[in-house]
């Protein structure tokens, strides 16, 4: 009975159906103790799945199989990892395989991992050894079972406009390794980083003219780079597979902003009641995965406190 649930809730996750019919309830998945539990029932009616990007509970320093066990208590629908816990996991004796079989007993959905490379630098050696390293990560990714994985701009100073057309050239080599791989680099806007700016993000995946290219956005991030959210009325929607969902304080300056200032999508200043209708105007139906690394909430919080509260958090303003 549990193999045949698994199957009808992994057939649902990746059809249209899932996308019609938001989270799906009383599957049956294995808990932190390897026991098999029923999975918490997804409380939200979203067309879009409501995620977790494990940054949200790093500061708990837990192991990568127990941040899936978890994730999957709390009643996400998808998870992104961090390549490097899954390589300490692997460095331990685990394998990848280990860890995809687990992400699909839980029913979670891979949305995307996160890597970190140099595969846009300037200089061709830290170049040629980021896209090296992109290309692992991306293999890594398609052993775990996704099909995208983030990628931030690094190895540049600061975005030149004159040189729009050779980041895109940069961008297009790993989308090419990524057809190799069969995954799918998409490339991540950093509010506080080089490239922070919308119009130019677009720009460099526009020109890369490649048709698997496409972008992760961040509601902090578009913020703290000083871009419109009226912008986002330009783009494809349909092709953005996930959009980093979080909020930002009003006491704070945005120049002055960091990561570690976001906080639950809700309980900030971001006008989710403006932006949430353009996102669906434009047929944004992926993931919205919470991003956090709010210290003080690892602080005063239990993890599964943290987990649930995100949830619902993240699940109410799908709702706005």
């Amino acid at each position: 009975m549990m193999k045949n649930e698994m199957s009808r809730r992994e057939m649902l996750r990746n059809s249209s159906i899932a996308l019609a019919t938001g989270g799906l309830t009383g599957a049956m998945s294995l808990s932190a103790t390897g026991k098999q539990t029923l999975h918490a029932p997804n409380q939200h009616t979203s067309p879009c799945r409501v995620s977790l990007n494990t940054s949200t509970i790093r500061g708990y320093q837990l192991p990568v199989e127990q941040q899936i066990d978890l994730c999957a208590e709390a009643g996400f629908d998808g998870i992104e990892l961090w390549v490097s816990d899954v390589e300490a996991f692997i460095k331990q004796g685990g394998t990848a395989e280990d860890l995809r079989r687990r992400i699909r007993e839980h029913g979670l959905v891979l949305e995307n991992m996160i890597s970190f490379s140099t595969w846009i630098a300037d200089d061709p050696a830290q170049r040629t050894a980021g896209v090296k390293k992109m290309r692992q990560d991306m293999e890594l990714t398609a052993r775990l079972g996704g099909a995208y994985i983030a990628a931030p701009v690094q190895g540049v100073p600061a975005i030149v406009k004159q040189k729009l057309p050779e980041y895109s050239e940069r961008y297009c080599v790993i989308l090419e390794e990524g057809v190799q791989a069969n995954v799918t680099p998409i490339l991540e806007l950093w509010g506080g980083g080089a490239l922070h700016r919308l119009d130019d993000t677009a720009a460099i995946a526009i020109g890369a003219a490649h048709p698997n290219a496409s972008l992760l956005l961040d509601f902090y991030h578009l913020y703290r780079g000083g871009n419109s959210f009226d912008s986002l009325r330009l783009l494809n929607g349909g092709v953005l597979p996930v959009f980093h969902i979080n909020d930002y304080p009003a006491s704070i300056p945005r120049e002055a902003l960091e990561d570690a200032d976001r906080v639950f999508p809700g309980d900030g200043c971001c006008p989710f009641d403006k932006i949430m209708p353009i996102l669906s105007a434009i047929g944004f139906r992926g993931a919205f995965s919470i991003e956090l690394f709010n210290k003080a909430y690892w602080e005063s919080m239990d993890v599964m406190t943290l987990l649930k509260r995100s949830f619902e958090k993240t699940a109410a303003i799908l709702h706005v």
